[in-house]
């Protein structure tokens, strides 16, 4: 389905909070060579990643926050109609109640351009934000001590700026039609591909 010209359709979501800590490498291997790393409970201070994603471009951005609240949520609204220009916006998230307050609520009584689509609880996955999550941890986290706050908020930024440096549109790994469905944990093969 495509999009009304003029029209950007942006995902937004919110993860954290991100811990100043030690973050396991890419695989654990058992013998001698294996990866290993103190426990560490990482007490040293933590951030809220308020981020948006363009699905058709790949183009991300994010806020950092202390907290998980209305005014950093406003706040990556605003970043989004400066970074991402357009005629109109569509937004794409989940329920959380910052995306519904009073504060957000007027915030976007100020932006008539903005049109916010819920998606449905329990079904996190029809944001296309989740699989770009697993990249930005891959990029920022994966293998990586943080000592302080300030280091772990300088990589997160080092790790957005080289995703648009090389960012690519997301795509679906299988049309719908090609998807296996299960249902009460029998998988049903579509009539053109049975045997």
């Amino acid at each position: 389905m495509t999009p009304a010209p003029g029209v950007r359709v942006i995902c937004v979501d919110e993860m954290g909070p991100i811990a100043v800590k030690t973050y396991p490498g890419e695989e654990w291997k058992a013998g001698a060579k294996r990866a290993t790393f103190e426990p560490d409970y990482g007490r040293r201070g933590q951030v809220w990643i308020h981020a948006a994603f363009e699905p058709a471009t790949g183009q991300a951005t994010f806020v950092l926050s202390p907290s998980r609240d209305s005014a950093a949520h406003i706040q990556l609204l605003e970043k989004v109609l400066s970074e991402f220009p357009a005629e109109r916006w569509l937004i794409i998230e989940d329920n959380l109640s910052i995306h519904a307050s009073r504060q957000t609520q007027l915030a976007l009584a100020a932006w008539p351009e903005i049109q916010v689509q819920f998606i449905p609880k329990y079904a996190c996955w029809l944001n296309l934000i989740e699989p770009w999550w697993k990249q930005l941890r891959s990029l920022a986290l994966k293998g990586r001590r943080f000592e302080t706050l300030d280091e772990l908020t300088k990589t997160l930024e080092a790790a957005l700026a080289y995703w648009n440096a090389h960012r690519h549109p997301y795509r679906w790994k299988k049309r719908p039609q090609e998807q296996v469905v299960i249902l009460g944990g029998f998988s049903v093969v579509p009539n053109n591909q049975k045997t």
